[in-house]
């Protein structure tokens, strides 16, 4: 799925019910249940049931018009998953019942009172403008753990240095773990032995393999973990483990990434040589079969891109963020070798590059990629990397269709052809952002072929709530759903967790 801001914007962050009870114009007054939960939106109904209409973390206006059981209306509300409860006092009640009270404290929903002379557009309004507030302290927060991150890199041992920026930035611990699982370089505060021994698992659920998750996320000692499988293809792999996880820890942990990818990346010494002119062979029409020797085993991918900012380096930083020496900047619109008169990373030029096939290929601002399955060595020498190529420009074409950041090369056959165990690891990864009211709805929705009514009549809620929950899904998995690929690649993983 495209998304409307860059991939390094962190989402907007909830707000807690904290801070929009400190709101003295507002004059709102906690009843029952915590203080300390987290609103993401707010919604007004005045339904007798609103569960159809609810998505879950939001907080809930009503002032009751057709409240009649308050006791099986708050146990609704919070199998709907919402956060807060608002009860505007006047014109229906003078008071707040006491009957919503007491159901609130039973079930530890949060029930706020709203006097008379506050609106609840008001009440929204705060909520958004604290919203706002908090979006800029993240973006500032993310834009200084950059700079940190940056300038740790070019220290005298830049591995470490990242590390302990990363660690700081984060307020916890982080844990680069070799290709057999060992941890080689750590920084931050110590964890428990739980929360080490969760971090280390959830790294191992990446590994080496090809096409496997760029990364996976879960709990462990208490604490939040994440792991982030490093480019390069010496399956390298990044853990952090948190007390929380806020919504600019991902883009941070992303540059970290990228800079300990390329800290980590194999010196460039006669090999690396060997196989930039073995690539140089192969684009000027050398057969596959005479350098697949030089270029390694591999496995290996083919990446097309177009984008960039215009400028002469656009090319060498998207390699540099792939991770890989061997980009070709000669292709354009018009042939390769480039003869369409194009410079180097501006939008009409194809640039074509060369991955280890463990290297995690993430989407990048700016660009528009198709990636190709994985080619080994006599993949090679049998014409495999022009097959690879194709695929890549195929699906590069597609993503530019489809308006996706990439598009992946994906082969038929993939029950068969993947372990269960291994599906299971990547289906959990894949949805575990995912709700089970949310997953569930996906399943039903891809079971019956995206129909809207059908679905809903299946699960007996409103055709608006399945849309609902499918943009939120589509949302929470930034992916295209409209995309037949997806589909089938959820589908896999739905039925696989």
């Amino acid at each position: 799925m495209t998304s409307a801001e860059p991939a390094a914007t962190p989402p907007a962050p909830p707000v807690s019910l904290t801070a929009l009870l400190a709101r003295r114009d507002l004059g709102l007054r906690l009843l029952a249940g915590p203080e300390d939960v987290s609103i993401h939106w707010v919604h007004t109904s005045e339904m007798a049931d609103p569960y159809p209409y609810l998505l879950g973390g939001e907080l809930l206006m009503t002032a009751g018009v057709q409240l009649a059981d308050p006791a099986h209306y708050v146990a609704r509300v919070v199998e709907a998953g919402a956060a807060a409860l608002a009860f505007g006092v006047t014109p229906v009640y003078d008071t707040v019942p006491a009957e919503l009270v007491e159901a609130c404290a039973r079930h530890g929903l949060p029930l706020v009172e709203v006097p008379p002379r506050t609106p609840f557009t008001a009440v929204a309004r705060a909520l958004w403008r604290l919203m706002a507030e908090a979006r800029l302290h993240e973006l500032r927060r993310v834009t200084e753990a950059q700079q940190s991150l940056a300038a740790a890199a070019a220290r005298p041992a830049p591995v470490p240095a990242v590390l302990g920026a990363l660690a700081s930035r984060l307020g916890g611990r982080a844990v680069l773990f070799g290709a057999d699982g060992a941890p080689s370089v750590a920084a931050g505060r110590e964890v428990p032995a739980e929360a080490t021994r969760a971090l280390r698992d959830l790294a191992g659920v990446l590994g080496p393999r090809p096409g496997g998750p760029a990364s996976a996320s879960g709990d462990g000692g208490g604490l939040r973990l994440a792991a982030y499988a490093l480019g390069g293809g010496d399956g390298l792999t990044l853990g952090v483990a948190t007390e929380r996880r806020g919504p600019g820890d991902h883009t941070i942990a992303g540059v970290a990434v990228v800079l300990l990818s390329l800290l980590t990346a194999p010196h460039r010494g006669a090999d690396a040589t060997a196989r930039d002119g073995a690539l140089v062979r192969l684009l000027l029409g050398t057969a596959p079969a005479e350098i697949a020797g030089t270029l390694g085993p591999g496995p290996w991918t083919v990446v097309h891109a177009r984008g960039g900012d215009g400028t002469p380096f656009a090319a060498a930083g998207l390699a540099a963020a792939l991770g890989t020496a061997l980009v070709d900047t000669g292709g354009t619109e018009t042939g390769a070798g480039g003869r369409g008169g194009v410079a180097p990373g501006t939008p009409g030029q194809t640039v074509r590059l060369l991955l280890p096939a463990p290297s995690s290929v993430a989407a990048q601002s700016g660009w528009t990629l198709g990636v190709s399955a994985p080619v080994d060595a006599d993949g090679l020498a049998a014409d495999g990397l022009a097959a690879a190529d194709a695929q890549a420009a195929r699906a590069l074409r597609r993503a530019e269709a489809t308006g996706a950041d990439l598009v992946r090369h994906r082969p038929g056959g993939l029950a068969a052809l993947v372990d269960p165990d291994e599906a299971t690891a990547h289906a959990r990864a894949l949805l575990a952002p995912l709700g089970e009211p949310l997953a569930e709805t996906l399943r039903v929705w891809l079971s019956l072929h995206g129909g809207w009514d059908r679905t809903a009549a299946a699960m007996d809620i409103h055709r608006n709530t399945v849309r609902q929950r499918i943009t939120r899904c589509a949302a929470l998995l930034d992916r295209d759903l409209d995309d037949p690929d997806v589909r089938m690649e959820l589908w896999f993983a739905l039925t696989s967790r």
